[in-house]
């Protein structure tokens, strides 16, 4: 992104049409954005015009959620004067407003100043702009510079660490969101030129892969395991689980008995020894003697330990592709090295952070806030638990990427968890870690459930949305038939239904999954995106059909944009325009509906326009202009889809 020849550009495109400089008001980026330039432009016209300094005014110029309502708006007592009616400072500031080539009328309602932007001069900046910047319009890799006035010092490093399901047990609804969720952040703060790093944390460490290796010599099957590593050492660990509590209801049986005979004085030693087998020989016995081979680094318990984890990565890995989501590093609460978590213990220890109590470590947090409570860091019986593991985690991290933000995807479940680990960070002289250190939490999944059982495999509910989306796409014989792989528009289309569904409300809000709901095409859903999108495909299909030489123009330049003149047209132009600085606001709120809703804004203004923007048929220039608005439609649709993780669809 060369920021020097964007805004020669823009200013070769404004001299036309009366000014003669680039209105760029401090950390602003009117190449980029079409409302940073409007809002520097209304801000240098009212600073004029009332006097007031530019940095009161700037912030105060908000982009207008109704369309209805203008483009920009400002409430008259933002601008901090001292008025008794703000109405009548409100009209005034209105009627002192200067003739600008770029706004087209100020309105006022109560206390409410409303700027409506020049169409012409609007569809002329941004149309061209989404053309000429394709699949990096709106995307701005300045915030993710160390000095935007300096490229050359770097990037900010982030690592976001998210989904981390258990090895061998269901990839539940949580870790779906968090799957969702972090992959979106991902790739928001990549698209703002950030260093990311996405990073999977997985359970594959304690007593249970010792519980796992036990079952797998008794129930597993190496044809299984090779074939579904993950669905094969679950069914093994419900087995083997199963085992293990018969065995602990036996024991309870024979304790309560022997209690019984002891009591009438009767001989109890079979039922003694039998109570000493099970204690000996039973799974969780020889699952703790399992781990402790593990722990001590026994090379055949080892082995057999990373094969279940190798396997089960790989599959993993291919789950994930169907989602768009990709890692850079499959760490895991075995990768926390045992030096880390020791040296975690001295640090808190020296710095009476942590306490003895009863033998147990523990960090008592009321003192900061009743609220965080007290933290068990080591047990009885010195085994480390997740907090120790997760501060240890922590500093090796920083240790390896040297991160400037780190994000935790984790379920609000979590929330007390992830604020005791900051608040211990900073406790321990780790003020800057912990402050790098953030928590983007969400809410549950209600009511899903698999034809399958119980178990919330995510293939699972990836493979039933597929097929409901393959029925509904049959329903149309003549449109399925032009589906090159109709199998894989399916899987596509079905993945979009769930995401889309997962991110529409608030990240906090709880959900419940209804298969019907979000499978359909009639309101706002992925399916309906993806018509959206495989819609406007058709159009640029369906022009170059008929005039091929189209395929081959310049649109940004060969399309006369003064012919949308159509309130449609321009509704739809007013919506492509908002894109980078609904881009901006997503960094701030770390909200995947921000841009779902925007995106919902953008396909209704689109299906609006159709009746009123014919392409085919119409006189070749005409035609050009609404092909040109069209294609850019698209462009922004497909940004804000890939941004989301969404795969676009272009026939369905």
């Amino acid at each position: 992104m060369d920021t020097t020849k964007s805004l020669e550009a823009l200013a070769a495109k404004l001299k036309p049409l009366g000014l003669n400089e680039v209105p760029a008001e401090p950390n602003t980026y009117p190449a980029l954005n079409p409302f940073d330039l409007y809002r520097s432009h209304v801000t240098e016209l009212l600073a004029q015009s009332t006097g007031i300094d530019s940095k009161i005014i700037y912030p105060t110029l908000q982009r207008t959620v109704k369309t209805e309502h203008g483009d920009l708006q400002m409430a008259a007592a933002a601008l901090r004067q001292k008025r008794k009616d703000m109405k009548e400072f409100a009209k005034e500031v209105a009627d002192k407003f200067p003739q600008s080539p770029l706004i087209d009328k100020v309105v006022v309602t109560d206390a409410l100043v409303m700027f409506w932007f020049k169409p012409e001069a609007l569809t002329s900046l941004v149309v061209p702009a989404v053309l000429k910047a394709g699949a990096s319009y709106g995307f701005n890799e300045s915030y993710g510079f160390r000095d935007p006035a300096d490229p050359s010092k770097g990037r900010k490093k982030l690592i976001v660490d998210f989904s981390s399901p258990n090895i061998a047990k269901p990839f539940h609804a949580g870790h779906l969101r968090s799957t969702i969720i972090g992959g979106f952040l991902a790739n928001l703060y990549e698209a703002a030129g950030w260093d990311v790093t996405r990073l999977n944390y997985l359970g594959d460490w304690g007593k249970q892969y010792g519980v796992l290796a036990i079952g797998f010599d008794l129930y597993g099957s190496e044809e299984e395991l090779v074939k579904n590593p993950i669905g094969h050492l679950y069914d093994v660990y419900v087995k083997i689980s199963a085992k293990a509590r018969e065995e602990a209801e036996k024991m309870k049986e024979l304790k309560e008995k022997t209690e019984e005979l002891k009591k009438e004085g009767k001989d109890t030693t079979d039922l003694e020894k039998e109570v000493q087998q099970i204690a000996d020989d039973g799974v969780d016995e020889k699952a703790r003697r399992y781990f402790k081979r593990m722990t001590e680094g026994e090379p055949v318990a080892l082995g057999i330990w990373k094969r279940f984890r190798d396997l089960s990565i790989e599959k993993y890995k291919k789950t994930y592709a169907r989602l768009n989501i990709r890692y850079d590093d499959y760490s895991g609460e075995s990768q926390v090295k045992d030096e880390s978590m020791d040296h975690a213990a001295k640090v808190m220890e020296e710095k009476k952070v942590s306490e003895n109590s009863e033998g147990a470590m523990i960090v008592d947090l009321t003192k900061y806030s009743k609220k965080l409570g007290k933290a068990v860091v080591r047990k009885k019986d010195g085994t480390s638990l997740y907090l120790t593991r997760d501060i240890a985690a922590v500093s090796e991290r920083y240790e390896k990427y040297k991160f400037d933000k780190m994000i935790y995807v984790v379920a609000s479940q979590q929330d007390l968890h992830l604020a005791q680990l900051f608040k211990i960070l900073e406790a321990m002289g780790y003020k800057e870690l912990a402050a790098a250190c953030q928590h983007v939490n969400f809410g549950m999944v209600l009511g899903m459930s698999t034809r399958k059982g119980t178990a919330k495999f995510l293939d699972d509910i990836l493979e039933t949305v597929a097929e409901k989306m393959h029925e509904v796409m049959r329903t149309n014989q003549a449109k399925y038939e032009q589906v090159d792989d109709p199998e894989k528009t399916a899987d596509v289309l079905g993945i979009s239904a769930v995401m889309v569904q997962d991110m529409k409300g608030k990240r906090i809000n709880n959900y419940t999954f209804d298969m019907d709901r979000m499978t359909s095409f009639e309101g706002d859903t992925g399916p309906y995106l993806q018509y959206a999108h495989a819609r406007l495909c058709s159009i640029t299909r369906k022009v170059t059909a008929a005039h091929p030489d189209v395929a081959d123009l310049d649109l940004s330049t060969a399309a006369d944009l003064t012919l949308i003149k159509e309130t449609q047209g321009i509704d739809l132009v007013r919506q492509l325009a908002a894109w980078p600085d609904i881009f901006a606001m997503t960094l701030k709120t770390q909200e995947p509906t921000t841009v779902l809703t925007y995106l919902f804004k953008l396909t209704h203004a689109l299906s609006s326009s159709y009746d009123h923007l014919q392409i085919v048929g119409s006189e070749r220039e005409t035609m050009l202009a609404r092909l040109a608005l069209y294609t850019a439609a698209r462009q922004t649709l497909n940004n804000g889809m890939r941004i989301l993780g969404l795969s676009p669809v272009e026939r369905m």
